[in-house]
């Protein structure tokens, strides 16, 4: 649920305005990109990475809710786009900090956007984006103007 929309919305614009394809690069700040290999293990990678940037930025309370939810959104990079993946191309994990929010972000090669399904809590896969929905303010994603989207999550940071 989004508490403070002009909060979000400006959040989000400034996300579009600068692009994914800019943030990606890393290199700021405010902001912390990790190149991630099409494994399983790169699931804890990110989850590793993203407690510790929280951490640093002293928003530990925020982590365990963020390292679900980039969990969720490398796993189904992992599952999904390595079969888009052409040449080396890989998985990135940005987060980015944008006092009151934190934006996660998981680009990969692949043009599919992402479906939500209708959570089945008895079957072992098909809830990863019902956990997004369910953890985050919101969640959307974007085109990536190399190829491939960057899915992101955004979540209030109340420090």
């Amino acid at each position: 649920m989004v508490e403070d929309p002009l909060a979000t919305a400006d959040c989000l614009q400034l996300t579009r305005e600068v692009g994914f394809d800019h943030l990606l690069q890393g290199g700021r700040p405010y902001a912390t990109s990790c190149p991630l290999p099409f494994q399983a293990d790169s699931v804890k990678t990110a989850r590793d990475v993203t407690r510790r940037t929280l951490r640093g930025w002293g928003l530990q309370d925020l982590s365990d809710d963020a390292a679900l939810v980039v969990s969720e959104l490398v796993t189904n990079a992992v599952r999904y786009a390595m079969y888009a993946a052409t040449g080396h191309r890989e998985i990135t994990l940005l987060l980015m900090r944008v006092a009151p929010h934190v934006l996660l972000a998981v680009a990969d090669p692949s043009d599919e956007m992402p479906r939500p399904k209708e959570p089945d809590f008895v079957s072992e896969n098909g809830r990863g984006l019902y956990i997004v929905e369910t953890y985050s303010q919101c969640w959307g994603w974007d085109r990536l103007s190399r190829g491939g989207k960057a899915v992101w999550a955004l979540f209030r940071a109340d420090s």
